[in-house]
């Protein structure tokens, strides 16, 4: 009988790796079909000029894993909701909101292809989400990033929304990000945050925006 359990429990744990295999390599075949015309997965970034940055359709997924929460990726795919109030790469037009909705068996290859994709720069377990009044005032007076970026108290339109970033940002990855954001963005009109503010403050702030629901 203990043989039998142990057959069993290791076919079970193949099967699942089976599975996870077949969802990552279907969701290379679809991501190549459906996605790559906008986006590209090939890294480190691409973009070297100006000119580069603005040939791009779509943000680049080469980091993907290392960005988002599995969770919520499986979920937007199916029902996308615009991150952008405006139209990727431009000041003007507004984002549509047409972004192809998956079913839910491809949203889950997508996502189990896309949770691969991930960048060395980015380590786990540095950052875990907390709101101070330090990282309030950094976030507001000193970089300051409502500017760009929207959240529930308002905002700019010009980046990415940081509303929900709680739910579908990486902490680890906001600090990644703002320490060394030439490492994913080597072409930007973020600053780098990373040459005028100390690793502290950097921290804290990716913290910070780690909260926000």
């Amino acid at each position: 009988m203990k043989l039998l359990a142990v057959t069993v429990s290791i076919g079970a744990a193949m099967l699942v790796m089976t599975t996870a295999t077949s969802y990552a390599a279907g969701g290379d075949a679809i991501f190549k079909k459906s996605c790559a015309s906008c986006h590209y997965t090939d890294g480190p970034a691409k973009e070297k000029t100006i000119a580069d940055q603005l040939a791009k359709k779509g943000p680049e997924l080469w980091y993907a894993g290392s960005k988002f929460q599995k969770a919520w990726l499986g979920a937007w795919l199916q029902d996308p909701k615009p991150i952008r109030a405006l139209k990727y790469n431009s000041l003007t037009d507004k984002n549509k909101g047409d972004h192809p909705k998956s079913s839910a068996a491809d949203a889950a290859a997508l996502t189990d292809y896309l949770m691969g994709l991930t960048s060395p720069e980015v380590k786990a377990g540095v950052i875990k989400a907390a709101a101070t009044p330090q990282a309030k005032q950094i976030f507001n007076k000193k970089m300051p990033c409502g500017g760009c970026h929207a959240t529930e108290k308002g905002g700019g339109l010009s980046g990415p929304s940081l509303v929900g970033a709680a739910k579908r940002l990486n902490p680890d990855w906001i600090y990644a990000y703002l320490a060394n954001i030439k490492h994913f963005k080597p072409v930007r009109d973020m600053p780098d945050f990373g040459s005028v503010l100390n690793p502290k403050d950097l921290e804290a702030v990716a913290a910070y925006v780690a909260t926000f629901e």
